[in-house]
């Protein structure tokens, strides 16, 4: 059984019947990437330039940022690469993004980005970027905002997965499950050491906002 992943297409016939002996819960990342570049650029309307960084090695990070980069231009924002395939690329990357002018930041985490987040919230806010991800998590540790499924929900999902296996379901026949709530998390506390100024729409839409 599989979980948090964000593209299940390549190891499931179908998301309804996936076949096999596999199934799990997948967070429908491509779907949301419109919707987070959205969000950013309601958080920062004059912004014409976010800086994505994201690891190449990860093809459906990849896929991701393609997705983004299809739907920036009709915000107005032109979206600047920021790949990093290791630990200590990440002070040159978020110095590059800041010399380019860029006014905010998308960070895909996974497997690479995700243990280096205190590293990179660190990093951009010497350089001032307002930054942005897809777990709540990731505004509580002072991200300005973040939009994707609540984690701690989606695993509680899974475990009820994991029991209807343990109790003789065959996974094959289990529809992979689909987040049907979001959460958009902004951190106050942040945008004031920022100077910015949420617009009201955006924070009375928001399930949390931290202060």
């Amino acid at each position: 059984m599989f979980t948090y992943v964000a593209d299940p297409t390549p190891l499931v016939a179908s998301l309804a019947r996936p076949g096999g002996n596999i199934t799990g819960l997948t967070t429908l990342a491509a779907e949301l990437s419109a919707k987070r570049l959205e969000l950013i650029k309601e958080a920062l309307p004059g912004v014409s330039r976010v800086a994505y960084m994201w690891d190449p090695s990860n093809p459906t990070a990849t896929r991701l940022f393609k997705e983004a980069e299809l739907s920036s231009p009709r915000l107005g924002i032109h979206l600047h690469p920021l790949p990093v395939r290791k630990p200590d690329e990440l002070p040159t990357a978020l110095k590059g993004a800041a010399a380019r002018h860029a006014g905010g930041l998308f960070v895909w985490e996974d497997a690479l980005l995700l243990p280096l987040r205190r590293r990179i919230l660190d990093l951009a806010t010497t350089h001032r970027l307002p930054a942005a991800s897809q777990s709540r998590e990731f505004a509580e540790a002072g991200g300005l905002l973040s939009y994707g499924p609540n984690l701690s929900g989606h695993f509680r999902r899974a475990a009820v997965y994991v029991d209807k296996i343990l109790r003789g379901a065959k996974p094959g026949e289990l529809p992979v499950e689909q987040p049907t709530k979001f959460e958009l998390v902004v951190n106050m506390k942040t945008a004031r050491a920022l100077g910015l100024t949420m617009s009201p729409a955006l924070l009375a839409g928001a399930d949390a906002v931290l202060q």
